[in-house]
């Protein structure tokens, strides 16, 4: 899950004590139909993190304590919180995070411009731009009366390592004036071009409670296997 929600987060925003949302992810060649897609849920609360994965609350779920600097999964099913180590969780998102640098190139080669039109999504007002590199582009439409701008999950991206690896990426994205609310990217590899939309389906700004960030009292916890 983290491998997939890593450029979400990157994309979020920051400000409010408290936030919600929930976003549709699709992946599909470019230019064709795509599928009903992979729903995923984000809660936010100062340095903590929970995301799921699926179309019903209260499944597996991710949670990241940048706080105490741990993360666990967590199995309902089984009532089990497996603690994740640390070390392997950031070598594998610096991994992603220079991927998708290395598609976008350095910072000479990123080029943003504008979209035309304007788009509601979620309800909000949305402003478009295209950030162009190397093999790959990024569409990004943002709410500017959502507060904050691409800096909610910095802690995140520092701790896993990611901040650094995606480099001018993430500082061109930071310039944008808003909330992301839907990102596209397409990523062109030996001629052959893939897209994958995030769209944000809907979004609370609020606080949120402290258990949904707590391993469950009775559950057993136990250390991810080497």
């Amino acid at each position: 899950m983290i491998h997939a929600a890593l450029f979400a987060l990157a994309l979020s925003a920051s400000g409010p004590t408290g936030l919600y949302f929930e976003q549709t992810t699709v992946v599909r060649p470019a230019g064709e139909a795509g599928g009903p897609g992979v729903r995923s849920r984000v809660w936010h609360s100062g340095r903590r993190l929970r995301l799921e994965a699926g179309d019903a609350k209260g499944g597996p779920a991710l949670v990241l304590r940048l706080d105490e600097g741990r993360a666990f999964r967590l199995d309902p099913e089984a009532q089990v919180a497996v603690e994740i180590d640390a070390g392997r969780l950031r070598a594998r998102s610096h991994a992603d995070a220079s991927v998708a640098a290395t598609m976008m190139g350095g910072e000479d080669d990123l080029r943003t411009a504008p979209l035309e039109g304007r788009r509601t999504i979620a309800g909000h007002a949305a402003r478009g731009f295209r950030l162009r590199g190397r093999q790959a582009s990024v569409d990004v439409w943002v709410a500017e009366d959502l507060p904050g701008g691409a800096s909610v999950f910095a802690d995140f991206l520092e701790w896993s390592g990611a901040a650094q690896a995606l480099g001018g990426l993430l500082a061109a994205i930071r310039e944008l004036p808003g909330f992301p609310l839907e990102t596209r990217t397409r990523v062109s590899v030996l001629g052959e071009t893939q897209e994958t939309v995030s769209t944000v389906t809907a979004i609370r700004l609020e606080p949120q409670p402290p258990e949904l960030f707590e391993v469950p009292a009775g559950w057993r916890l136990e250390k991810e296997n080497p």
